[in-house]
């Protein structure tokens, strides 16, 4: 008798094995219909695929989680097999699933061109409409590696002949298509649906290697109903008006060139967020306890050995040889300085946590191609903390951290926030024994504050576990943002230590944490955020007085005074030009207020209001129209 367990808690039994296939409909006729897959002791797997006995299984619709990644990579079959139909002498390579879709590299003499995405798109749409089955047949690797050079694939043939040769070799047809695939598929064709769209033609070298031939990869995204197809391409397209690179432009915050690839040129109104954002984070962490430290850029290469970052970042970290032959790094990371710093004197129990800060800038290598404006830069200002502790300090201060993080988040109008927990990474240092012990008090601490956290296996730092902490922005976009991290590691591999009450030398355990995280990702993720239309505690130019004509002047160079007196970041525009024009080209910057003043203003000492993003002005006296705005532009943490 063979016993299958179902998520619902049920159990079905069968005088002999079945496949996936023939218990959905064992079930029900109408759920047979609805599957498309199943999970046999959570591993997706074709619904053809004999179930073992006593098996958990989960039978898969389109409407499970699970869905997204069987349409998308049948959908890169699907595409497959039309670029080879329209362009018989193109060869398949691979063709992985994506976040939000999936592509396909292809190799071929002539170049696709945009026009050509549209021919492939209304193949595959046909080749669905077909509805062909999706059928699985094994052989061995040579019996593959004929089957391929009877094909002339080239490619093909070089990834199959890597594989171990007493494996077998897995094929998908679809009709008379077939290709080199792991699994599992859905049924048919016809289940991908019609939510799908190839967006975009670009350039990938075999295997990622430069040194090899240039491939042509073919990107589309798939979904599972129209509604969200839509609703993704609407959301790049209200992201592509947000994209940061364009705002900073037309804002004047900042730009790239190639001199410096991934490096940052301020501009003043840029470098003026960015110092806001600084000042505001430093009179949170004294709130909180933290000192303001400053550790060197660069140091020997000996102490990165030590602490492992040699072993873990070498090839990403810029090095520098001294005439002496002596190798030197810029940091990739600020926690090893502060190690130093709290080595430096002698450290008691009683002076337990003790919290260093440090807005430093760390160095890392991104490969050009992952360059992307703030996002991903080579140079990064970080808002580093660490805290030096006892074991029995942990959760407090676990929990301190977790509320800071989330009290700063929520002042820039973040309160949709995912929380990860990543534990041990396959390459780390320490014994396993240490590592069970951080992991155990970053989940109690986390457990403590009742906040709902996701499982990110094997995604956590080198030295230790740690939380992530995620932002959703308002197009819906997640961001991770902040970490913290509990390391049993690095101070007793730098050799800190402090005393304790009974006299002896103890290790201490370190916090790591980062709440922006990289200030400038940070300023972007605000940027596209905001669209642009910052909070006005935080933009450049907070006010722009416009005059309607030169009658207007001189008031306005006193009003300008005394906004300044009040700290409000005002500019005034004196330009003998048309007072719409101005209002226009004000607008267009994402000013967030603008002082109209004309005769009727200069005579009545007042000021007419307009405020970004409404249309309707108010005209105030000069008096209570900057005690309103300045109470208006308070910092959050000055205002709460």
């Amino acid at each position: 008798m063979y016993k299958y367990n179902l998520l619902d808690g049920s159990q079905r039994e069968f005088e002999s094995q079945i496949t996936a296939a023939e218990l959905a409909k064992a079930i029900s006729d109408s759920l047979f219909k609805k599957t498309i897959a199943v999970k046999i002791d959570g591993q997706l797997s074709d619904l053809s695929d004999l179930l073992p006995n006593d098996s958990k299984i989960e039978l898969i619709t389109k409407e499970h989680p699970d869905a997204l990644e069987l349409i998308r990579h049948d959908c890169a079959h699907v595409l497959a097999e039309a670029v080879q139909e329209i362009f018989p002498e193109t060869q398949v390579t691979i063709g992985p699933v994506i976040e939000n879709g999936f592509y396909y590299d292809f190799y071929r003499e002539e170049s696709f061109k945009p026009e050509d995405l549209i021919k492939i798109e209304k193949k595959m749409h046909e080749i669905i409409s077909k509805n062909r089955q999706f059928e699985k047949k094994e052989v061995s690797r040579n019996e593959a590696i004929q089957i391929f050079k009877d094909k002339n694939e080239e490619y093909k043939v070089e990834l199959i002949s890597a594989i171990p040769d007493d494996q077998t070799i897995k094929l998908y047809s679809q009709g008379d298509w077939f290709d080199l695939c792991r699994g599992p598929h859905m049924v048919s064709t016809g289940q991908i649906g019609k939510a799908f769209k190839l967006m975009k033609i670009a350039g990938a070298y075999w295997r990622g290697d430069s040194n090899n031939v240039m491939l042509q990869r073919i990107y589309g995204t798939a979904w599972s109903s129209s509604d969200q197809l839509n609703a993704y391409l609407n959301m790049l397209e209200e992201a592509e008006k947000r994209d940061h690179r364009k705002l900073g432009r037309e804002m004047n915050l900042f730009h790239f060139q190639e001199e410096g690839p991934g490096s940052v040129f301020w501009h003043k109104k840029g470098w003026t967020l960015f110092t806001e954002l600084i000042d505001y984070m430093k009179r949170k962490g004294q709130k909180a306890g933290y000192l303001e430290v400053n550790t060197p850029d660069m140091l020997d290469r000996s102490l990165w050995e030590k602490s492992g970052h040699w072993e873990k970042f070498g090839e990403n970290m810029f090095t520098s040889t001294t005439p002496d032959e002596k190798i030197f790094a810029l940091k990739p990371m600020n926690c090893p300085g502060h190690v130093q710093i709290f080595k430096n004197g002698l450290k008691s129990y009683r002076e337990l946590p003790i919290k260093y800060a440090e807005f430093g800038k760390v160095h890392r290598y991104e490969p050009s191609g992952a360059l992307h404006g703030l996002m991903r830069v080579r140079h990064f200002t970080q808002d580093d903390g660490h805290i030096f502790l006892t074991e029995e300090q942990i959760k407090e201060e676990c929990v301190k951290v977790h509320e800071l993080i989330l009290s700063i988040y929520r002042d820039f109008g973040f309160d949709n926030i995912v929380v990860k927990f990543s534990d041990r990474p396959e390459k780390r240092v320490g014994d396993d024994s240490i590592w069970d012990k951080a992991e155990k008090a970053l989940i109690d601490a986390v457990e403590t504050t009742n906040q709902k956290y996701e499982l990110n296996p094997g995604e956590g730092a080198f030295y230790g576990p740690k939380l992530e902490y995620v932002l959703r922005d308002a197009i819906g976009r997640d961001w991770q943002c902040g970490t913290l991290q509990v390391d049993f590691n690095l101070p007793g591999r730098l050799g800190s230590f402090y005393i304790g009450s009974d006299g002896e030398k103890h290790v201490p355990v370190m916090l790591h944490r980062a709440i922006f995280g990289s200030l400038e990702r940070f300023t972007g993720i605000l940027i596209e955020h905001y669209a642009g239309k910052l909070p006005l505690w935080i933009s450049p130019t907070q006010i722009v007085i416009v005059t309607i004509s030169s009658q207007a002047d001189d008031y306005a160079k006193e009003v300008l005074e005394h906004c300044q007196k009040n700290d409000l970041r005002t500019e005034v525009d004196l330009r003998n030009e048309k007072i719409s024009y101005k209002i226009r080209e004000h607008i267009s910057v994402k000013i967030p207020l603008l002082f109209v003043i004309g005769q009727k203003e200069t005579e009545d000492k007042t000021v007419t209001i307009r405020e970004l993003g409404n249309t309707e002005q108010k005209t105030l006296s000069l008096t209570d129209a900057i005690s309103e705005i300045k109470n208006r532009a308070l910092p959050p943490d000055y205002s709460n």
